[in-house]
């Protein structure tokens, strides 16, 4: 469109994110020889893994024995069979050097008397193939995902990865197939931008504010998967969102698990410690959708605490202080904050609030995007990957373990500097971008600045966010799920009407917002669509009117594609890929889920 310019950029790789997965992949290509930038819309450290609390999951045997192929056992069992094992494979085996490298660098990790990293016990993390917890997971106090953030950002700037920041991705730059590019509006002073790249990697994190109450930062609005939809390409098992059980009442910040790792239970109003009833030998360690579907089932059936009985407490009050002071001090902070708590003195009122998607853009365990291709499962887009909670390389299958998040950045954002480094000759020849390519990214943001409806963002943005909270939450049914598609679809029919008030070009937050919302809104709508197709409970899915795992129909990857014109969603699938990336592991078949 003449009314507006783009300045070109040429890069080997450009990193979309500049999180603890965009970091670590952006510094992998720059060490391999690779001209690298990073985009980000905020400042890297202000990007969401730096709220990060309790870990970091990798099989060192510093707090007694332990094993990778534990770790692999836990992992596979906790995404309910649905996680790709040649991928939990390659990360379980790659932890233990991933955390040595992090700590090398610099992470401040809390140490043993010893001096070893010190490790914590963490919800589903066993030994000897689920026979008891176990202490796997490593820890900066509650504040890992700060330090490793701050970290690996000053190892990116070591290694002279380019930074652009507050700089918006607004689309992928596609050519018959091939990734070529992306383009981007730098907010500051309102230039718009194309970098063309031999690769580009989504490193955008999740989608969590697609619903009402999340431990989501508000920039977790999966810009990388908006930006894959409307490339036309699909997102895999977006059903699966996990609710994480310790979120402030009335607040939704999060609570680590690393609380009840240090010995924190949770009561109900009867004062029973009722993890007991539901997982008897892991208890309050359970894993997160069990924890989660306990507690909502507490409050159910009578016996939530508070005036509402619509609550849970989390008990931290019978810890040594000194413990607290050590081990958990942005804990005690954020409680005395948010829920005016001292915490040792009284417990914690808290209850399941949205903390992750495990969901994504389908990629191998080298990073690539992979999509179904005449008959191919695993066929690759040229020139496109991705990494991260961004990503469903699918590690994390239908439930991802805590802790298990953020040696997934790590070990995969590791794996694609490895493999851009393998296949990329830096400074090789690329296609000059034609305007054509990105001619519809310029209709969409102008169309959208100049938005003239009477609806504006925010009581869209809410309107979702409730739809997604009331009908897609921890118990789901057949009713329920039919009434957030047709309330979403509502939603979506009404962008037409949007209204943004501010035609400028820099600084526009309220343009920004409604490019956030534009790509909220197509992620909303798969979750609830899958969610409404999977007929069956697995992992975080947990239908009342499907209450069985059912292997025979539905062990297979959900893959959804949409169609912003219409509003209409297509579903295929993927197989799981139940064999091993070696032999040195046998096949681990699904078995009742008892811990």
């Amino acid at each position: 469109m003449s009314a507006y310019s783009f300045t070109d950029h040429r890069f080997d790789v450009v990193v979309v994110g500049a999180g603890g997965s965009g970091l670590r992949a952006a510094l992998g290509c720059a060490a391999a020889g690779l001209r690298t930038a990073c985009i980000s819309k905020v400042f890297p450290t202000r990007s969401h893994t730096v709220a990060a609390q309790g870990g970091i999951s990798a099989s060192l045997g510093n707090m007694g024995q332990d094993d990778w192929r534990w770790h692999m056992y836990d992992t596979v069992k906790g995404s309910d069979w649905l996680g790709d094992q040649d991928a939990i494979e390659y990360l379980v085996r790659n932890a233990p050097d991933a955390v040595y490298e992090l700590e090398h660098w610099g992470v401040p990790f809390s140490r043993t008397p010893e001096g070893k990293i010190y490790q914590r016990a963490f919800g589903g993390m066993t030994r000897n193939f689920g026979e008891a917890p176990i202490q796997r997971t490593c820890a900066a106090a509650d504040r890992t995902g700060h330090a490793m953030l701050h970290t690996m950002y000053g190892q990116a700037l070591s290694k002279s990865v380019e930074f652009f920041i507050e700089y918006f991705a607004l689309d992928l730059i596609m050519d018959d197939g091939v990734c070529r590019g992306v383009s981007a509006w730098k907010l500051d002073d309102g230039s718009l931008h194309r970098f063309s790249a031999q690769t580009v990697v989504l490193a955008t994190g999740g989608y969590g504010r697609a619903y009402f109450s999340c431990t989501s930062a508000h920039t977790c609005t999966g810009d990388g998967g908006g930006m894959a939809l409307r490339a036309g390409l699909a997102l895999q098992d977006m059903e699966f969102v996990q609710f994480h059980p310790t979120g402030i009442y009335g607040a939704g910040c999060l609570i680590t698990e690393g609380a009840r790792g240090e010995g924190g239970y949770l009561t109900n109003s009867e004062g029973e410690r009722f993890m007991e009833r539901y997982a008897p030998s892991v208890k309050d360690l359970a894993p997160r959708d069990m924890v989660s579907r306990a507690m909502t089932i507490e409050i159910r059936e009578g016996r939530g605490v508070g005036p509402n009985k619509d609550h849970i407490f989390l008990h931290l009050d019978h810890l040594d202080p000194k413990v607290l002071h050590e081990r958990l001090p942005g804990i005690s902070e954020t409680a005395k904050i948010f829920a005016g708590v001292d915490v040792t003195r009284e417990p914690i009122p808290v209850l399941p609030t949205v903390h992750y998607n495990m969901g994504g853009i389908p990629t191998n365990y080298h990073g690539e995007v992979v999509t179904l291709a005449k008959g191919d499962p695993d066929a690759v887009i040229p020139g496109l990957m991705a990494v991260g909670e961004a990503a469903c390389v699918s590690v994390h299958g239908s439930n991802r373990l805590g802790s298990n998040s953020l040696i997934d950045l790590v070990v995969f954002g590791r794996a694609v500097g490895l493999h851009c480094g393998e296949v990329l000759k830096a400074g090789a020849r690329q296609p000059e971008v034609n305007d054509a390519w990105t001619e519809p990214h310029l209709s969409r943001f102008d169309r959208l600045r100049h938005s003239s409806g009477a609806v504006p963002t925010a009581a869209l943005r809410l309107e979702m966010q409730r739809a997604a909270q009331e009908d897609a939450a921890v118990f789901r049914t057949g009713e329920t799920l039919r009434s957030g598609v047709q309330r979403l679809a509502a939603v979506h029919a009404k962008r037409k009407d949007l209204k943004v008030v501010d035609r400028g070009m820099i600084w526009n937050t309220d343009l920004m917002e409604t490019l956030e919302f534009e790509n909220l809104i197509g992620q909303a709508i798969v979750t609830v669509e899958g969610a409404l197709n999977r007929q069956e409970s697995r992992g975080a899915h947990a239908r009342e009117d499907f209450a069985e795992r059912d292997d025979k129909t539905w062990m297979k990857h959900t893959l959804a594609w949409f169609d912003d014109a219409s509003g209409t969603v297509r579903i295929d699938y993927r197989p799981v890929h139940s064999y091993t990336m070696t032999n040195d592991i046998a096949y681990i078949p699904p078995k009742a889920r008892v811990y």
